[in-house]
């Protein structure tokens, strides 16, 4: 008989990225636009001479930094090659063959794509007005539920939960299951009644999860963190793959960490794009949910794939869900102006 791969993997769906396209406006991946400050990239080139040498394995210095900086136990933190990559050493990390992985959906697509590898089962909970349905979560929960994700804001649609709402759902889930916070958007919320992930860390069953991708502008050298209880971050780092965080990636961080004035005025500056981009929207008579992430969501159904070909024909690159919307990330003033641009002149 023939090598084969496992049967399962036919049905595992693909991880589709935002589109790029040389010489379009590229709202896709809620990337921050523009390079990351010079500081940074002058640590990525210093790094970038020793990458005939392998990377400190256990990231000592980085964890020391980001244990610093973010003013956490380094027992407590797992850094990965991207926050997907500590979404699956989670489930890696706490799931066996046959358990279950609870998320909303729609919300961040790899979820169930990281679930299905660790050949755990997914539990889809449908959104309720674009946003996650917790008392849905809940019901889902069984004997054999390990992990919930709960996407804080939401991605695809940028809605977000508010501190009652969150710790009542908090003090219903079993103790013996992980509640992973994902806030990958977290710089960008502005509304004092989302609450801060780190505020549940004294629950020992409660994770929260962020990235240098968005608001620290590392996209393209992929890190991210984790912070947890401390027996939990030990079981994450060991079910990484070895050297993952390479010697650029461990550099930047540091950098940009360093860095986090001037990035943190930049995420101001979307923030203050983010009302006049969906206020517009708004206007053309799109439904536009309320946003605390950096990218607008509009729940076009039917319509999104011809609104999707009319931003591509207009040299907009957006991120289109076949069937259910649009996500716009909210980029500089110009590229936002070509993003409502198309939006205004589309009749589909």
């Amino acid at each position: 008989m023939p090598v084969t791969v496992r049967a399962d993997l036919a049905s595992l769906p693909d991880y589709i990225a935002g589109r790029k396209v040389p010489g379009a406006v590229i709202l896709s991946s809620n990337e921050l636009s523009g390079p990351a400050p010079q500081s940074v990239l002058a640590a990525i080139a210093e790094a970038a001479a020793d990458v005939n040498r392998y990377p400190a394995m256990g990231c000592d210095d980085l964890l020391d930094r980001t244990a610093e900086h973010f003013g956490v136990d380094r027992p407590r933190l797992a850094v990965g090659c991207g926050s997907v990559s500590l979404c699956q050493q989670i489930v890696q990390a706490l799931c066996g063959e046959g358990d279950e992985v609870v998320f909303a959906w729609r919300s961040f697509e790899a979820y169930p794509i990281v679930t299905q590898i660790a050949m755990a089962r997914g539990v889809k909970v449908p959104l309720v007005d674009h946003a996650l349905d917790l008392e849905g979560i809940l019901a889902a929960i069984t004997d054999r539920t390990r992990v919930l994700f709960v996407a804080n804001p939401n991605n695809p649609t940028g809605t977000a939960l508010r501190t009652a709402e969150l710790t009542s759902f908090l003090d219903r889930v079993p103790p013996d299951v992980l509640v992973v916070l994902d806030e990958a958007y977290r710089e960008f919320v502005t509304d004092p009644d989302v609450p801060d992930g780190f505020s549940f860390l004294d629950r020992q069953n409660v994770a929260v999860l962020r990235t240098f991708s968005k608001a620290y502008a590392l996209a393209g050298i992929r890190l991210g963190y984790l912070v947890a209880d401390a027996d939990i971050a030990a079981g994450v780092r060991k079910v990484g793959i070895p050297f993952s965080v390479n010697r650029i990636a461990q550099a930047a961080g540091i950098a940009a960490m360093s860095a986090q004035p001037e990035l943190m005025a930049r995420c101001r500056e979307v923030i203050e794009e983010r009302p006049r981009v969906r206020d517009a929207l708004l206007e053309m008579g799109y439904d536009v949910p309320e946003t605390q992430a950096n990218f607008v969501w509009l729940p076009l159904g039917d319509r999104t794939a011809a609104f999707n070909e009319h931003c591509m024909d207009q040299k907009v690159i957006i991120r289109a869900f076949a069937g259910e919307g649009a996500r716009a990330t909210i980029g500089l003033p110009a590229e936002n102006d070509a993003f409502l641009a198309a939006a205004r002149t589309f009749a589909g």
